[in-house]
């Protein structure tokens, strides 16, 4: 490092003594303490900018104590000849943090969230949606319930949007799987709330389900197009080997859901309890978007909101005016 610094020095070296030392560098001798004797020729220093305040250094470094530069310890957290500097002239820069310390340095959760994310129904929950898309067995009336009332202890001035996907308290091959009380608890939270409740039906609404659908504000019911709605008999849960006695009480009590369900009904669609009586002794009645409509369980079909849609859309005659168009019997 020393051969290629320039300091000022009180001796000059011909050209001819440079060359030689080129051609032959086993035979130079440095002049410097570190060795003990001294040197027989001087090796010339090439010229510096003046203006590098780090040549300058190190070169005054050269001159006055050599030795300091000579068989240095090496240093893996500071560059070459990087630690000779003054701190107030260089900032001693350090080398790459090796993978040890940017693994205990770096935050590579620095912009991830500190929680985990909400799930589904809960992200629905923050638009006032709640969504039923199983049957009503007790884990999704007692989800659903706890629902309506924090939306409506939140605020009771905003409607809330129930959306029904579910067969009832049955599967859809008609085995009960919950107690018909299963979908009257939900239906006495539902009138229980003060806000007003949307409804609208995806896929399917059979039987407790669809009566939930039934029992939303008036004008505010709607089944999409390619929906089923269906109202049927309650059915009597399995009785195994349980007693006659049992099975007669298990009856009456049916009979007893049975007719409260009709009341219901009747009061939500505006028919009269013996006609949905009879549809229902006569079968599972299904119903599309236009039969549900006709018979009073829904009041619109909703079909991407093109109903809105054309009620916004301004007459030829307003366009022309608010274009400015004039019609030429003006004139």
């Amino acid at each position: 490092m020393s051969s290629c610094l320039h300091a000022p020095m009180p001796y000059t070296v011909s050209s001819s003594a440079f060359s030689q030392s080129i051609r032959r560098p086993k035979t130079l001798k440095l002049g410097c303490r570190a060795f003990g004797v001294k040197c027989a020729a001087k090796i010339p220093m090439p010229p510096i900018n003046p203006n590098d305040s780090f040549l300058q250094k190190l070169a005054s470094l050269v001159a006055s104590s050599p030795e300091t530069l000579l068989n240095r310890p090496v240093k893996a957290d500071t560059l070459p000849f990087m630690d000779v500097l003054d701190s107030d002239v260089y900032d001693c820069p350090k080398l790459m943090a090796t993978p040890a310390e940017l693994e205990r340095s770096a935050n590579y959760r620095e912009h991830r969230t500190r929680r985990p994310p909400p799930d589904l129904p809960s992200m629905l929950l923050h638009g006032r949606i709640v969504y039923i898309g199983m049957p009503l067995v007790p884990a999704v009336t007692e989800l659903v319930i706890a629902q309506l009332m924090y939306l409506q202890y939140m605020d009771r001035d905003q409607p809330i949007y129930l959306y029904i996907n579910s067969t009832g308290t049955t599967r859809g091959d008609g085995e009960p799987v919950a107690l018909e009380t299963e979908g009257f608890a939900i239906y006495d939270a539902l009138m229980l709330s003060k806000c007003q409740i949307h409804t609208l039906c995806l896929g399917s609404a059979f039987g407790q389900a669809c009566l939930l659908l039934a029992a939303g504000t008036k004008g505010k019911r709607f089944m999409m197009p390619n929906a089923t709605a269906m109202i049927q008999q309650p059915r009597i849960p399995s009785t195994g080997l349980m007693p006659a006695s049992d099975v007669l009480i298990r009856t009456r009590e049916t009979i007893i859901l049975r007719d409260a369900f009709v009341e219901l009904f009747a009061k939500h669609t505006g028919n009269s309890e013996e006609t949905v009586a009879n549809v229902m002794r006569a079968g599972p009645y299904s119903m599309d978007g236009a039969k549900a409509k006709e018979f009073g369980v829904i009041d619109k079909i909703y079909w991407r909101g093109q109903e809105q849609l054309m009620a916004e859309i301004a007459s030829p005659e307003d366009w022309d005016k608010n274009a400015g168009i004039k019609d030429m019997d003006d004139f």
